[in-house]
């Protein structure tokens, strides 16, 4: 019974009221899922590539939209208590949601297999430089791969210990990583340093901001059905992507001025952190790469629904880990790129859908829900026709702009027509929905 208990999550359930959490942990979560090698590099390249000022700029606006659309996607998870794929469900139909879980899972395995391939590189020029053995990057990624998939087998209670324990550790690393720089540099010295890689406009950088979490921002579901309510959920995204996200961005972008380094490992030493700050990061990596494996097991459980959720992430685990000793990140980056462009519709689907049908997004109404609903599955193959069109090439076609980052047009491309539908809903179904409210 224990054991049961231990890695019970809900993936087919909605969450019970006494499971739920406030603001302060649902934060603490959501930080350490998006801290990771992959953000501070990110912040590396802003810093590189543009002065630290347009770099600031770029952050805060970047993380500041990330918020807005996690927030809208969470708060649909903290009312409901559903994962993504339940809710999509609602919205798309159930064999619609089954294409939604078959999308999101593929991605977040693949991205699973990316930042594995990350962490052991990363590991392996720690353990040389301080022990001077050549540990392979293979082993690494295997024995990383077990832990992060163990603990994702347990579900959100394990992904909110690791978190409790990691975000303090990269507070600490951050706000001393600042301290050290702010003794040799002044920010005008910083503002003034020469680019060190390709210019990078400030469109470009909001965009590649947007787009480094826009898909964890559309599964937020997977995270805030835990949350007490949906002020909790608000805040807490608030807090991760605008607060959180923005100050890991900037404080790389001044390390990268600072030691005129992009590399994550070049920078921990240029400023004299080493191998402590490197393991604090690697760390960080375990518990992003745990929301990963755990929301990709989450979306096969609406298509496998008799087998445990420990059993799907096992699965996913061992084929993001054989994914990523073959070398994932030099083969398959373009084909994630192209998963990846058709998940933000999802999100402006089922919360422009939840706005109008909030009263038929209840558990006890799931067995209730069309097998398809034909006009938003329509939607999800317009709206990501428009990202594709938006999206640059390799992966799209670059043939037009809306706001520059192809994730928020698809998002509220996706999200207007789904509006307009649910007007069209409101007016079909008026005397129905007054008997309702009466």
């Amino acid at each position: 019974m224990s054991d049961k208990k231990l890695i019970e999550d809900y993936e087919l359930d909605r969450v019970p009221d006494e499971k739920r959490q406030g603001w302060l942990k649902q934060t603490m979560v959501w930080i350490a899922g998006i801290i990771a090698l992959s953000a501070t590099a990110l912040g590396g390249a802003l810093g590189s590539g543009m002065d630290l000022q347009q770099a600031i700029i770029v952050s805060i606006i970047g993380t500041f939209l990330l918020s807005l659309l996690s927030a809208l996607c969470c708060i649909v998870g903290a009312k409901t208590g559903l994962s993504t794929a339940l809710v999509s469900s609602f919205a798309l139909g159930r064999y619609g949601s089954m294409a939604v879980s078959v999308v999101i899972a593929l991605s977040l395995f693949g991205w699973f297999g990316v930042q594995l391939d990350l962490f052991g590189s990363s590991l392996n020029k720690v353990i040389s430089d301080v022990f001077g053995l050549d540990i392979s990057p293979t082993i690494l990624m295997i024995i990383g791969g077990i832990l992060m998939t163990l603990t994702a087998c347990i579900g959100y209670k394990a992904i909110e210990k690791l978190s409790i324990l990691a975000v303090p550790l990269l507070a600490i690393l951050l706000i001393g990583s600042v301290y050290m720089t702010s003794r040799s540099f002044t920010f005008n010295q910083l503002n003034d340093m020469s680019l060190t890689s390709d210019p990078l406009t400030v469109g470009m950088g909001i965009s590649s901001v947007i787009g480094s979490l826009a898909v964890g921002a559309i599964i937020g579901p997977d995270i805030s059905r835990y949350a007490k309510s949906a002020k909790d959920a608000t805040i807490s995204a608030f807090l991760s992507y605008f607060i959180g996200y923005s100050i890991v961005l900037i404080i790389a972008a001044v390390l990268a001025k600072a030691t005129s380094e992009v590399d994550v490992v070049a920078i921990m030493i240029g400023i004299g952190w080493g191998t402590g700050g490197m393991l604090v990061l690697i760390f960080a990596q375990w518990t992003t790469n745990n929301t990963n494996i755990y929301s990709s097991a989450l979306g096969f459980s609406v298509i496998f629904k008799k087998v445990p959720k420990y059993i799907l992430t096992i699965i996913a685990g061992i084929i993001g880990t054989a994914l990523a000793i073959m070398g994932i990140y030099d083969h398959f980056i373009p084909f994630l790129n192209v998963l990846s462009v058709l998940i933000p519709p999802i999100g402006g689907i089922y919360t422009a859908d939840f706005i109008f049908r909030h009263r038929e997004y209840h558990f006890s109404n799931i067995h209730n829900v069309s097998n398809i609903r034909v006009l938003s599955v329509l939607n999800w193959v317009v709206a990501s026709a428009v990202a594709f069109m938006t999206t640059p090439s390799p992966t799209g076609f670059g043939v037009f702009s809306l706001t520059g980052a192809s994730g928020i047009d698809a998002f509220l491309v996706a999200f207007i027509i789904q509006s307009i539908l649910g007007f069209s809903y409101i007016k079909n179904n008026k005397e129905a929905l007054k008997g309702d409210a009466a």
